[in-house]
């Protein structure tokens, strides 16, 4: 399988990590890209553009990038903080009166962020039709009661982080959180994400589905911990209840499903597109848009949860909107900030080192947090890095 692209010297051991990805660990199609101090350093593809295909990805190629959309979703609300539109410790009812239903008038704005609200299930899950209403959306999350008091604890709200980022956007800005990434984010950056698919770039966008990891030659297989593997398999769980916000699961593949804008899961990007994202927070471009002041990067990385998080049974860590370094999620350094999306796509910026990071692929894995693809590439950066 040959691997298409260039890297910089001294990042070889990313092509190198790349190359294996597909020889050992069982990539279909994938990308990444990476940037460091503003200039590209990192672009790499290979494969097929479709999981089940044999059309060779190229370069320009988009997927779905699962979670790793609410990192950018996270940077709609810094940005209109920093623009000083939002107040992140006002009560959220405060922009969105109906929002104080049922227990949650004292809920912040930073707490949606950090995920401490207390609303990552729904008591009546949406269809995908539903899910795609931001109105239905918004409506079934204000009335939703909150599983435990709002700040207290922690917990992934996988699906519900949707409804709650677009519609608080929708009730500041008058406008889509989609159509404000378009026009305030991908735009002046130049980075090919999209939240809402236009019809325009569908053919760009490759099929993606579930696939198994490679057997190991050695029989050896990692297992979840005993709790995690019970959690997801208990229909009751907050766990299996927070990812069935939407149920029956979406069909990722459907062209009305990626025209929709579901901040939490749906975001289509390539792999420069989430690296350039992630260089922009964090400085300078190709000498253009920089998005986030250095005040704004620290509101970003600065913890905010950590601990045993209540719906992935492991121990996580979230500054405002985005994983932070740790077990659940390695990233770069302890100074990096980002998001995985589950079973592979990751992205994430480094301030220290200058470094931002983009990878996605179409072949999805079971892993929640840490895809064994990404952090191969992870290593292989780190090295290249700091040698």
């Amino acid at each position: 399988m040959d691997v298409n692209g260039t890297v910089a010297e001294g990042f070889e051991p990313v092509r190198e990590a790349f190359a294996r990805n597909f020889q050992v660990l069982g990539d279909r199609g994938a990308a990444v890209a990476v940037y460091q101090g503003g200039r590209k350093v990192v672009d790499l593809w290979g494969g097929t553009k479709d999981v089940d295909g044999t059309e060779p990805w190229e370069h320009g190629t988009a997927q779905i990038v699962r979670s790793a959309t609410k990192g950018v979703a996270a940077a709609v609300l810094l940005l209109l903080h920093q623009r000083g539109e939002l107040d992140l410790d006002a009560p959220v009812g405060e922009y969105w009166p109906q929002f104080k239903a049922a227990g949650k008038e004292r809920t912040r704005v930073w707490q949606l962020l950090a995920h401490r609200a207390g609303v990552p299930v729904l008591d009546r899950p949406l269809t995908p039709a539903e899910a795609a209403d931001p109105a239905l959306g918004a409506e079934a999350v204000a009335a939703q009661a909150p599983v435990w008091e709002p700040g207290a604890e922690h917990g992934y709200h996988a699906q519900t982080y949707s409804w709650l980022t677009g519609e608080l956007v929708r009730r500041i800005t008058g406008r889509g959180i989609g159509e404000w990434i378009a026009d305030e984010i991908a735009g002046p950056v130049g980075a090919e994400l999209w939240l809402g698919l236009p019809e325009g770039e569908q053919a760009r966008v490759g099929r993606v589905a579930q696939v198994d990891p490679p057997v190991d030659p050695h029989g050896l297989r990692t297992r979840p911990k005993r709790a995690v593997s019970e959690a997801y398999a208990d229909p009751e769980s907050l766990t299996r209840r927070a990812f069935a916000a939407i149920s029956p699961l979406p069909d990722e593949n459907d062209p009305g499903y990626r025209a929709a804008a579901l901040p939490a899961s749906n975001g289509i990007a390539t792999a420069d597109g989430l690296a350039r994202f992630y260089a922009s927070l964090i400085g300078e471009v190709d000498g253009g848009t920089r998005l986030f002041t250095p005040e704004t990067v620290e509101l970003a990385r600065a913890e905010r949860s950590a601990g045993p998080d209540r719906i992935l049974v492991v121990h996580t860590r979230f500054g405002l909107g985005y994983m932070l370094h740790g077990a659940a999620s390695p990233l770069l350094a302890p100074t990096s900030f980002g998001h995985p999306g589950r079973g592979g796509a990751l992205g994430f910026a480094d301030p220290e080192s200058g470094i931002a990071f983009g990878y996605v692929t179409n072949g999805f894995r079971k892993s929640v947090t840490a895809d064994p693809r990404a952090q191969a590439l992870v290593t292989a950066v780190r090295s290249a890095v700091r040698p």
